[in-house]
């Protein structure tokens, strides 16, 4: 889970594991093609070169009628095509050596090349990708469900035999699948279970409608991200889809036959402070989307200069700032310390079950929820799936910091928890960002940490970002059709944004901050992610590993990512005090905020340069591998102990 502009907890990950797609609507007609701006120079070698996402070209395309229609009618395939050259020129032209980005295009090129029926190219497309993955598990079960169907299929035609296709495709799935080693593959296996058993055309054809439709209402063309995720959708419908019953049959029987559960490495590397510890309190900034602070009550920071009173008691320029600060989506000062319910007022019960019931059935755990949402989802109709969106969005928005907090002062009973809420969006469209707001954040940056400064904060955690696509995609979505225009403003609003993270960072080098890597399995510098792309003395990038150490399929890294932490299931409490396990990067940060937090608290001589080298020098690499180093909590506290 990773908070930002752009959702929370990863939903339309989730929601969309495989890729999208969508059923039954008018035709629609491709009138135009591709628009590239112009590139960065040369590498002198014939191609461009790309250092980071921003230096790719922008693409759209102008359509008639709606993305839901296109998606289902004759005239795909002729949008497709385009597409498909247009993502083979970014190969032929630009010097990329971002993997994420390689795997995406290839991926694009791959499932164009399915839908045209041509299986050995798609094969060929699948096979480069998986080349690139560094993470064993994804690399071991990427394009199971393509090699399967291909190999039934052939055998189908080739007999004669169309009924031979569905048995055929299980025993190809579950001969692949049962190669693969369980400790490695666990985890994905029981993500693509949960997906299949979910997955439909009105879902799907309701993302679409909610997400896509309304821009091209706008604007009349679809931009190259958008175009993309179209081919993913018709892929799906025409692959996917027919075998998911299939598919969660054999991965289900998989998981049966290999119910043994990794080993915890986590438990023997904690430490808890006890009141014998003698150490003494440390405030830790929770900076993220807000937290229930009834929750920690006994653990709250406290303003003993302010009150409840609906006024700024002791001048400091924020009203009833007792246990924190908040600021609202535009960036304007709040006392509510928690998202309010707002739009949301009487569904956030049921919101948190769904929630629930999707981090059970990507765990495959057989819970009431799970069962529950099944049924839910299986019967949405596309017109409802936007404000079945919109809940989960809120949902995650709303649980975030207060599980953020939960995980930051686990065992340590001298923590004082400072609330300073950043609001997100959760609706779809999500509102324009505008240089007035974008001013208004950066200021609030500035605010907060000022905020924490005074308030004597050794730690915050921040399991949020902007990224520049995150940025390009809100003015997309709001209209803004001018591959130039859009990509200047983009610039311009990420560049404020930016200079006002980095700057308030930089301007409290008492203070340690640790920032979330983000669940794309992205590169955070070559997607110029904030703050995790940051190179700053007080500042810690985390990633995200499970409980056995290994790598989660979704975390992001890259060269500022220095230690990995537990990021998986992790237990903790969400608003009104009941608990959920929640995964992402954003689980794994607080995990090293605690660490920092047990070491300031047993000696505040500490600065945060040296608490980072405690966290450095203690964690253990991965096996073997010097680069990836697990924080281990036991053994900093004995380094420091040392000292």
């Amino acid at each position: 889970m990773f908070t930002g502009q752009s959702g929370f907890f990863g939903w339309k990950e989730i929601l969309s594991m495989q890729s999208r797609t969508c059923s039954l609507a008018p035709a629609i007609f491709l009138i135009a093609c591709g628009i590239c701006l112009a590139a960065p120079e040369s590498t002198g070698k014939g191609k461009i070169r790309v250092e980071t996402l921003d230096d790719l070209p922008r693409m759209t395309y102008a359509i008639e009628g709606s993305a839901s229609g296109l998606l289902q009618s004759d005239a795909f395939s002729a949008f497709a095509a385009r597409v498909r050259k247009d993502q083979q020129r970014l190969l032929d032209d630009y010097d990329i050596q971002d993997p994420t980005t390689l795997q995406t295009v290839y991926s694009t090129l791959g499932r164009i090349d399915f839908l045209a029926g041509d299986y050995d190219s798609a094969l060929a497309w699948s096979e480069r990708g998986r080349a690139l993955e560094d993470k064993e598990a994804n690399r071991l079960t990427a394009g199971l469900t393509l090699r399967a169907w291909v190999q039934a299929r052939r055998v189908a035609d080739e007999t004669g035999n169309p009924a031979a296709f569905g048995p055929g495709f299980a025993d190809e799935l579950g001969g692949l699948l049962g190669d693969l080693p369980w400790d490695v593959v666990r985890d994905n296996v029981k993500g693509t279970k949960g997906y299949a058993e979910y997955i439909s055309g009105n879902l799907l054809l309701g993302i679409v409608q909610t997400e896509i439709d309304p821009v091209v209402e706008k604007t009349g063309q679809l931009t190259e991200e958008m175009a993309r995720r179209l081919v993913d959708m018709r892929y799906t419908l025409e692959m996917f889809l027919p075998v998911r019953e299939e598919v969660a049959a054999v991965y289900g029987h998989y998981i049966s036959q290999n119910r043994v559960e990794k080993e915890d490495i986590w438990g023997p590397r904690a430490i808890t402070l006890t009141q014998e510890d003698g150490a003494v309190p440390v405030t830790v900034a929770i900076w993220d989307s807000g937290v229930d602070s009834e929750v920690f009550r006994g653990h709250l920071w406290i303003n003993e200069s302010e009150r409840f009173d609906g006024a700024d008691t002791d001048g400091n320029g924020f009203v009833d700032d007792v246990h924190g600060i908040g600021f609202d989506v535009n960036g304007f000062r709040t006392p509510e310390l928690l998202h309010p319910e707002g739009d949301m007022a009487g569904r956030v019960e049921s919101t948190m079950e769904y929630m629930k019931g999707f981090m059970d059935l990507i765990a495959s755990i057989d819970s009431p929820e799970a069962s529950t949402l099944k049924t839910y989802v299986g019967n949405l109709a596309p017109d409802q799936v936007h404000n079945f969106l919109e809940a989960l969005n809120f949902g995650a928005l709303y649980a975030h910091g207060t599980h953020v907090a939960g995980i930051a002062i686990e065992g340590n009973p001298y923590a004082r928890v400072l609330i300073s809420r950043y609001t997100f969006d959760y609706h779809e469209p999500r509102r324009l960002l505008t240089r007035e707001i974008a001013e208004r954040h950066a200021r609030s940056f500035q605010d907060a940490v000022d905020y924490f400064r005074a308030a004597g904060v050794r730690t915050a955690n921040m399991s949020w970002g902007w990224t520049l696509k995150e940025v390009e995609g809100v003015l997309e979505s709001n209209g803004v059709t001018d591959p130039e225009e859009r990509a200047a403003l983009t610039r311009e609003l990420f560049g404020i944004l930016r200079k006002g993270l980095h700057d308030a960072l930089a301007s409290a080098p008492e203070i340690l901050f640790v920032a979330a890597a983000g669940n794309d399995d992205n590169d955070v510098n070559f997607d110029e992610m904030i703050p995790a792309s940051f190179e700053l003395p007080n500042l810690m990038v985390v990633a995200a590993v499970d409980q056995a150490g290994d790598p989660t399929n979704f975390t992001s890294g890259g060269r500022n990512v220095v230690v990995y932490a537990n990021g998986f299931e992790v237990d903790s409490y969400v608003p009104g005090g009941e608990r959920m396990a929640f995964s992402g990067t954003s689980m794994a940060s607080p995990n090293v905020v605690n660490l920092a937090a047990k070491l300031f608290a047993l000696d505040p001589e500490l600065t945060p340069v040296e608490v980072k080298e405690l966290i450095i020098n203690g964690a253990t690499p991965r096996g073997g591998e010097e680069d990836m180093l697990l924080i281990h909590p036991r053994r900093s506290a004995d380094l420091l102990h040392q000292l």
